[in-house]
């Protein structure tokens, strides 16, 4: 694979440090879906500097460019995550953020026989499913009944 640089000299952007930071970020983070804010915090913590208006117009660049895909969970912000190609969905917890990443192909077919049946032609789609993760499930006091 080539390297970075060359990477986003192709796609017409400079490699500026900036940019190969936020990209080495995405590429190695644990972290899979990420706001700019939570870029920002992150790059902080490495002791990487990079202003937060720089960070919101790499991300847009990004995303124009098919590097990042964005989301916007109902948490008010949009997320980004790198765009490795092949789909899948999303469950959001309402209560701690947390994201899980899924793909069930009954799931697909689904959806391919409901917008059949209406005559639909399906480009592309995305279901974000919202809930409790197990972890904050278990935090809430059991009501009593």
């Amino acid at each position: 694979m080539m390297d970075k640089a060359s990477h986003l000299k192709d796609i017409g952007l400079k490699a500026t440090g900036p940019r190969l930071k936020i990209l080495d970020l995405f590429e190695h983070s644990e972290t899979r879906h990420m706001s700019a804010e939570d870029v920002y915090k992150q790059l902080l913590s490495e002791n990487i500097d990079i202003g937060l208006a720089t960070i919101y117009r790499v991300l847009t660049q990004f995303e124009q460019a098919g590097i990042l895909v964005r989301h916007h969970f109902e948490t008010g912000k949009a997320v980004y995550e790198l765009n490795e190609g092949g789909h899948h969905d999303h469950m959001v917890c309402i209560s701690c953020g947390k994201v899980v990443e899924f793909f069930d192909p009954e799931i697909e077919a689904l959806q391919e026989r409901i917008a059949e049946q209406h005559g639909f032609h399906i480009i592309d789609h995305a279901l974000y499913m919202y809930g409790e993760c197990p972890e904050c499930a278990e935090a809430k006091p059991k009501r009593r009944r």
